[in-house]
């Protein structure tokens, strides 16, 4: 949701251009961040992004608002540029902003870019679109401080001042041998407290957290969000160093992976919608809702199987809504808890049973809580204790079934690295409605003897 300055922001800009107020519209884009701006973008017609883009003079500022933008924003936006001012603008960004750009352009206009651009950071991005987009190699930044492990402090402050003042995250210094291999690690602050003719060696960490260029991006966030460090070195199969993936770059890793999840967990794709046309969103949610179509059929069938009952008992049809609710909502529950903690590793497939046994436990509880209730309110309303008893079993084993599965079909979908995420609409609330109905009418009517 758009904090109030954004709200304000938008509201302000939308005015401005409406009103043909050039000067105060300069004004605003000029004080306003590439990062705000870039929700403005999402409220305006093509036109009229075009018309603020212009209004940028900072040619970094542009390219901070290329890496904001959202895909379909962005190729919109680019088509109305000349291909020499879009090369001038990624020259002037970092390769892997610019890698990530290409990958979103049509193959046609990448190459042509690719084609314009100098030669040595067209070659950088060209390395980093060799690697699949969501692994180390993907996301990494190829410019880092790495020094030989026989050089000073003071020699490496010097390098620090010369050759590597334009580096843009300089967090640590690596250290390397001579076939350039990750041997080391210091801060930039143990380089200025050690005596200045002190090696690298001497004091660099040699127990480095690196990851190579195939691990998954989720993993490399993990590493940095577990042991609080603010860039982990990214090195091939023979641990040649070959770039660092940066704290914000992990930022942008939890928060996509996080709105992928949910998303994916809601049945309605991996992207915003307002990133979809209209036709690309109605087939990504057909089948998810189509799945929740087969379930409501099949519980259907399930209450025609016991017409003649509700027929001669019409009572019975009062508690199914609040049955399946109540098992829907606690399976959907432990599915959210299940899925999050595998997503963020809390959670790992040897811990399957544990956190299966825990939600059942969890779940039985409070069934025996809400069926003790539910059971009360049936029995207050229709004077019969055998009634009460049945529903009250069928909320108890509605909820324990339900928690059941939310836990151990996401745990089961792990197990055979599908995504869990998927788990959980409607694969699991499908089911949960169709047991919930099955249990509930088999209970009362054994109970009832009807």
């Amino acid at each position: 949701m758009p904090s109030n300055h954004s709200k304000i922001l938008v509201e302000s800009i939308k005015r401005l251009i409406r009103r043909d107020a050039i000067f105060n519209l300069k004004k605003i884009v000029k004080k306003t961040h590439a990062a705000d701006l870039s929700i403005a973008f999402r409220m305006l017609s093509i036109d009229h992004q075009h018309k603020l883009f212009g209004m940028i003079d900072d040619i970094e500022k542009k390219g901070i608002l290329f890496s904001e933008l959202d895909k379909d924003i962005f190729l919109n936006l680019i088509e109305g540029l000349e291909i020499d001012d879009i090369v001038e603008i990624v020259e002037h960004m970092p390769s892997d902003d610019v890698a990530d750009l290409i990958d979103k352009m049509p193959k046609e206009t990448s190459n042509t870019i690719l084609g314009k651009m100098k030669k040595e950071g067209s070659e950088e991005v060209a390395d980093l679109l060799s690697y699949p987009n969501d692994t180390a190699g993907g996301i990494m930044v190829p410019d880092f401080i790495a020094l030989k492990e026989n050089t000073t402090a003071k020699k490496a402050i010097e390098s620090l001042q010369e050759e590597f003042h334009d580096v843009e995250m300089p967090f640590y210094l690596y250290a390397i041998d001579e076939y350039g291999k990750l041997v080391g690690v210091c801060s930039l602050r143990q380089l200025v407290v050690v005596p200045q003719e002190t090696p690298l060696k001497n004091f660099m960490t040699t127990e480095v957290l690196s990851v190579q260029t195939d691990v998954d991006q989720e993993e490399v966030a993990k590493i940095v969000a577990r042991y609080d460090i603010l860039a982990v070195p990214v090195v091939n199969e023979t641990n040649k160093l070959v770039g660092i993936v940066t704290v914000d770059d992990v930022i942008d890793i939890f928060r996509e992976e996080a709105t992928e999840d949910i998303l994916k967990m809601a049945g309605v794709g991996e992207e915003f919608i307002e990133t979809q046309s209209v036709l690309r969103n109605t087939k990504i949610r057909f089948p998810w809702l189509f799945a929740s179509c087969i379930g409501g059929i099949f519980a259907f069938f399930i209450i025609g199987r016991f017409e003649a009952h509700l027929i001669k008992h019409a009572y019975l049809a009062a508690f199914i809504p609040v049955i399946m609710g109540m098992g829907g909502n606690i399976g959907t529950q432990s599915s959210t808890i299940v899925v999050r903690g595998l997503a963020t590793g809390r959670f790992i497939i040897r811990d399957t049973w544990t956190v299966v046994t825990k939600e059942l436990t969890t779940g039985t509880i409070l069934g025996l809580i809400y069926g003790s209730i539910i059971g009360c309110v049936a029995q207050w309303q229709y004077d019969t204790i055998t009634f009460a008893i049945s529903v009250g079993f069928a909320v108890l084993s509605s909820m324990s079934i339900a928690a059941l599965l939310g836990s151990l079909v996401p745990m089961a979908f792990a197990k055979i690295h599908i995504d869990p995420a998927v788990a959980t609409g409607p694969f699991v609330t499908t089911a949960i409605d169709i047991i919930s109905v099955f249990c509930y009418f088999k209970i009362a009517t054994t109970f009832l003897n009807i």
